[in-house]
């Protein structure tokens, strides 16, 4: 018998390693791809995009808060991983009816590798997680306070402008490479003006790459709001991801520090 509580504290148990699995969340699908669960991954999300190999050959079965349960339902899966955050509740609870689910609730980096521990002991991969569990470490502690001294705003979306807010992922992180959020006394994904955000005066307003694609026409009509403030494009990917994906944080961020001090 295999038992692993998820990050909702759900006790869910296995006659055997699970062989069929479906994964809702794009950087959990890299992550069991990473382990070596080729074989064993048979569903993932039209945003599970890394690696393309994944990408490409495995079913897809809708959008992270847009599932098509009859497809999962057609894979028969002997588990499925989804995340509080990126999968609607209500169909999580549906599928939870006829499927073990094992879900992530990750906030930040210790959540990130405490999953990553977890899902690697239940596929069987304790020590393919280890490996990768041991570079990200290195890759996040090695990111410490490279932008000490720093405010920014991290926009997620537009029309309206939201940005990461306290109690995020993302906040986590800026925080943890130095920034200081200047939207991080405000709850989760907050909704601002460009004259409000202008009275903020953050040194940097970063444009994400998802879940909106901004782009430099978008750049073009910050910049006439905050003249004073650099506006600078990151990979929402190295900010949002919270698996394997963890292993290039360092790289990405030394790169980005360049391009910005430049």
């Amino acid at each position: 018998m295999i038992s692993s509580k998820d990050q909702l504290g759900n006790n869910l148990t296995f006659s055997k390693r699970p062989k069929r699995i479906v994964s809702l969340v794009p950087s959990q699908s890299e992550f069991l791809w990473d382990l070596g669960l080729k074989s064993e991954i048979v569903g993932i999300t039209k945003f599970c995009i890394h690696p393309n190999e994944l990408f490409q050959n495995v079913n897809r079965v809708g959008g992270t808060k847009q599932l098509d349960l009859e497809k999962i339902r057609a894979l028969q899966p002997d588990l499925i991983i989804g995340n509080k955050e990126e999968n609607e509740r209500s169909q999580i609870e549906e599928l939870s009816k006829e499927f073990k689910v094992w879900m992530s609730d990750i906030y930040n980096f210790e959540h990130a590798f405490e999953m990553m521990e977890s899902l690697g002991d239940l596929s069987g991969r304790a020590e393919q997680a280890d490996e990768l569990i041991m570079k990200a470490k290195r890759s996040v502690l090695k990111s410490k306070n490279l932008f000490e001294g720093k405010t920014a705003a991290y926009f997620i979306w537009n029309k309206p402008y939201l940005f990461a807010g306290k109690n995020t992922f993302i906040d986590h992180v800026l925080n943890h490479v130095g920034f200081k959020n200047v939207l991080g006394d405000k709850l989760r994904y907050p909704e601002l003006s460009l004259d409000e955000l202008k009275a903020l005066d953050p040194h940097y307003c970063m444009l994400s790459s998802e879940p909106f694609p901004f782009d430099h026409s978008h750049a073009n009509i910050i910049k006439e709001h905050l003249p004073q403030t650099k506006i600078c494009f990151v990979d929402g990917e190295l900010f949002s991801w919270y698996g394997s994906r963890l292993i290039y944080l360092y790289d990405y961020l030394h790169s980005l520090k360049n391009k910005i001090d430049a």
